[in-house]
């Protein structure tokens, strides 16, 4: 599978691969720093009979990719010199702009493409945007998938939250992260798991990454959402 188009929904850059006549479409929100095609070879590999959107961050950076906020790289690198970080207590600078920009996304992905499935995920900064914006809406998904990810905020997350968040979850961390520590990604999974979603969990061993393990449990995860009708 390669990259079908590209394309503007409310006013955001948008790669669309796979199968493009599906009406079950995974959003996936990429890492600090990362192109949003950047994934579409991973996407692609899955085979699946479903449309993938990949949006582009509204913040560039320095390597030439975005974010989906700005961060204090030397920030960032001075606190890693004390290891990986649990981000839980951390209100990221345009946090509410990017949750309104993803909101606004969703709402041009349901107007344009009448999706009857959509399964919300991203990776690193992409799934914490992905998991705030889960507890948050009112607009309701059928699946979460949320790589190497962490809390934010989570002081509003418990106040915020809603009773019951009964969706299918698929999380995946790296024992040897050294980004967001691997116990930030468990503390993450006892959420979910409290709040009642249905969390398919798979620690393995390696860093900030997406491996084949997680290639292979995720495309099995993805494989149980129901897929929904064709448009025609």
């Amino acid at each position: 599978m390669s990259l079908s188009r590209i394309i503007e929904l409310a006013g955001v850059r948008t790669a669309i691969a796979g199968a493009s006549q599906s009406r079950t479409m995974m959003i996936f929100l990429h890492g600090n720093g990362m192109r949003h095609t950047d994934l579409v070879p991973f996407a692609g590999s899955l085979a699946l009979p479903m449309a993938f959107l990949f949006p582009r961050g509204p913040v560039p950076t320095a390597s030439q990719g975005n974010a989906w906020w700005p961060v204090d790289e030397a920030a960032k690198t001075t606190a890693l010199q004390k290891g990986p970080r649990d981000l839980f207590d951390r209100q990221p600078a345009g946090l509410t702009t990017a949750r309104e920009l993803l909101g606004g996304f969703i709402a041009a992905v349901d107007a344009e493409f009448h999706p009857q499935r959509i399964v919300l995920g991203g990776f690193s900064q992409g799934g914490m945007l992905a998991c705030d914006w889960a507890l948050r809406a009112s607009r309701p998904i059928d699946a979460l998938v949320l790589l190497s990810t962490s809390r934010i905020d989570f002081q509003h997350w418990e106040t915020c939250r809603k009773p019951t968040l009964s969706l299918p979850v698929f999380l995946s961390h790296g024992y040897q992260d050294a980004d967001i520590a691997f116990s930030a990604g468990e503390c993450l999974r006892d959420f979910l798991c409290s709040v009642g979603a249905a969390v398919d969990w798979l620690p393995f061993e390696g860093g900030h990454e997406i491996p084949l393990v997680v290639w292979s449990r995720l495309r099995r995860f993805l494989g149980q959402v129901p897929t929904a009708s064709p448009l025609g």
